[in-house]
C-alpha cells in the first residue's frame, strides 16, 4: 500500500491540516526592489517558491486543466510582479504583493505560501540568499 498522500509514482503534497497543494519551486525573476540605492537602478535576482492550498480532488478524477488552477498563469502573474515597475524596499512588501497577486488568479486558491529570496544581496558579509516566507488566505 502507498503512504498517505501518494498514489503510485505520483505524490500529493499536503499541508499540516490535510489540504491539497500545488508547488511551484525556483521561480527566477529579475527586478529592482531594496532600500539601497544602487539596488533600485541595477537588476538583480529574485527566487520565489509558492504553495497553492487548492483542492486537487476534481482535477485528480477528471485529468482536466479546467478543473485545476493552471499553474502557468500564477508563474506569469507572479513574475510580472517581480520585473514590474513598482519598486519595493523590503522583501515583505514584495512578498505581500505576491501573494496578492497569487490569490487574485484563481478563486479556487484558499491560501498561499511564498518563500521569496534574494540571491544576491549586498552585504559585506559571504551569504548565499535572504528571505522572507509568509502565507496568506482568503
Amino acid at each position: 500500500m502507498a503512504p498517505p498522500g501518494q498514489r503510485g509514482a505520483a505524490t500529493v503534497a499536503t499541508e499540516p491540516t490535510g489540504g491539497d497543494q500545488i508547488q511551484l519551486r525556483g521561480l527566477r525573476v529579475i527586478g529592482t526592489h531594496g532600500v539601497l540605492p544602487e539596488e533600485k537602478t541595477r537588476p538583480q535576482p529574485f527566487e520565489i517558491d509558492l504553495d497553492l492550498s487548492v483542492d486537487l480532488a476534481r482535477a485528480g478524477a477528471s485529468d482536466q486543466l479546467s478543473d485545476t488552477v493552471d499553474y502557468a498563469g500564477v508563474a506569469g502573474a507572479v513574475a510580472g510582479i517581480v520585473s514590474g515597475s513598482t519598486s519595493y524596499e523590503l522583501l515583505e512588501a514584495l512578498a505581500g504583493a505576491v501573494a496578492e497577486a497569487t490569490l487574485a488568479t484563481d478563486g479556487r486558491i484558499s491560501a498561499v505560501t511564498l518563500s521569496l529570496r534574494k540571491l544576491q544581496p549586498p552585504l559585506a558579509v559571504d551569504i548565499g540568499t535572504v528571505g522572507v516566507r509568509i502565507t496568506r488566505r482568503r
